[in-house]
């Protein structure tokens, strides 16, 4: 029943007695040649008579869409939930504020396959692309299938042209946190991560650099639940450092949640640190300790770099945005 009642640009030109071309070019913004009284008219009957356009053919029609898409890493870590993770929510946050800010639209996909996004982007007519959480993947493979460019975040690959690439200070981050713990007297310090290799490495070097000494290392689950059982297994190990840092704000928390499970006191039997400083660690119970990034500073910088390699197609460029400690309640002295 839908499709007969559909309204067809042909019902809009009769009505109104214009062309059909005239009809079609109101709909897709091409209104030089027509007069304002006409173009009035014909947006006038399309809102009365409900004319939904293809919107894919719309956007095929024009020279852009105005579409900027956000492509995601759908990690197996994420559990199959990569948008609500702290990162990932305020990086699209501020992105999608700046998309706005600048007269285009957001489009998000999350996908396992980064060359996925050569036929998201094609599919929208996009006029560019930001792509999360593929750190070391094939960007120049990418970068040779599609046209339009993209910029990235946190990439760890050797830039050969026409990619730029914002990454965040992630060795001076881990740094601070190593030269924050050596100052407040902790000698027992582990770093906590699913990985070392890309920024997670990174922090855990900055952390033993800042220390002055080599901090533990222990590799968990990316599973909460087998993370729970790992750490269950491990608690008499855990309990032996007074300091603990995790690379990422989500499992700061989720540790500390754990720990406070079984009776342990944050920060007074172990000071606990994460990193990103997403809006999680003001919700944490102590307040999380963590490593800031400027999400809005980094957002910015993006959008103005999709611009500047629309207009400079050979335009190429590595950026590393500084960070900063913020310090809160799940940290202390050590006794």
């Amino acid at each position: 029943m839908w499709a007969e009642n559909k309204v067809r640009i042909v019902d809009i030109a009769e009505e109104l007695g214009v062309s059909t071309a005239t009809v079609s070019n109101v709909i897709h913004g091409k209104t030089k040649k027509i007069s304002s009284e006409t173009v009035r008219r014909v947006q006038e009957k399309l809102e009365e008579r409900g004319y939904i356009p293809n919107m894919a053919a719309t956007l095929l029609a024009q020279n852009g869409s105005y579409i900027i898409g956000v492509v995601i890493n759908d990690h197996e870590k994420y559990e199959g939930q990569a948008f609500i993770d702290p990162f990932i929510a305020s990086s699209i946050n501020y992105l999608a504020d700046e998309i706005e800010k600048n007269d285009y639209f957001i489009m998000l996909k999350k996908t396992t396959d980064l060359m996925e996004a050569v036929k998201f982007a094609s599919m929208w007519n996009m006029v560019g692309m930001v792509i999360l959480g593929f750190c070391d993947h094939e960007y120049q493979k990418l970068r040779h299938s599609i046209h339009i460019p993209f910029v990235v975040y946190d990439g760890y690959f050797e830039n050969k042209g026409r990619i730029c690439n914002i990454q965040i200070d992630d060795l001076d981050g881990g740094c601070q946190v190593g030269r924050y713990l050596r100052g407040l007297g902790h000698q027992k310090v582990l770093c906590i991560s699913d990985n070392q290799e890309c920024m997670d490495q990174q922090r855990y070097s900055g952390l033993c650099n800042g220390l002055g000494f080599q901090a533990d290392f222990m590799k968990i689950p990316m599973q909460k639940e087998a993370r729970k059982y790992y750490y269950q297994e491990n608690f008499a190990r855990l309990r032996s450092y007074t300091a603990i840092f995790a690379v990422s704000d989500y499992y700061a928390v989720d540790l500390m949640g754990f720990l406070q499970s079984l009776g342990v006191k944050i920060p007074e039997n172990i000071s606990v640190i994460g990193f990103d400083n997403s809006p999680i660690c003001e919700q944490a119970t102590p307040s999380l300790t963590s490593v800031g990034q400027d999400y809005r500073l980094r957002a910015q910088m993006a959008i103005r770099l999709l611009k500047q390699m629309r207009e400079q197609p050979e335009y190429t460029e590595d950026f590393l945005i500084p960070v900063k400690l913020v310090e809160r309640s799940s940290t202390r002295l050590c006794h």
